[in-house]
């Protein structure tokens, strides 16, 4: 298998097997790395999105500024983006704390539950 050209399946299959192999399910990919997944800090989860306007309503379990990197996943969801804006009971404000719903503008279509975290 190691001689096959670098897109074959054989190829792909093995790289593949490597990966599982050192995939223990308490990492992930971030940034094309692996990394474990208590590095990544969470800020928050999901309540409801509002598709017609691309805005995402999240429970803050930390504090969020307006110009952070932030990562969302979900079992289909998983991008970044930087907080260009943010409101609290349709009122901008510049950060957000713990424990305050806040809604953002987000770039993708999130599902309520997906998971919030700090992008580095």
């Amino acid at each position: 298998m190691g001689s096959e050209p670098r897109n074959s399946v054989g190829h792909l299959l093995e790289k593949l097997a490597l990966l599982s192999k050192n995939f223990s399910g308490g990492e992930a990919i971030i940034e094309g790395r692996l990394r474990p997944l208590s590095e990544r800090k969470r800020i928050g989860k999901i309540t409801r999105y509002f598709h017609k306007i691309g805005v995402a309503a999240i429970m803050l379990e930390d504090s969020l500024k307006v110009g952070t990197k932030i990562h969302i996943e979900g079992a289909t969801t998983n991008f970044e983006q930087e907080v260009a804006s943010m409101q609290v009971d349709r009122v901008e404000v510049e950060e957000g704390k713990s424990g305050q719903e806040i809604a953002i503008k987000v770039k993708d279509r999130v599902r309520e539950n997906d998971i919030v975290y700090l992008a580095e």
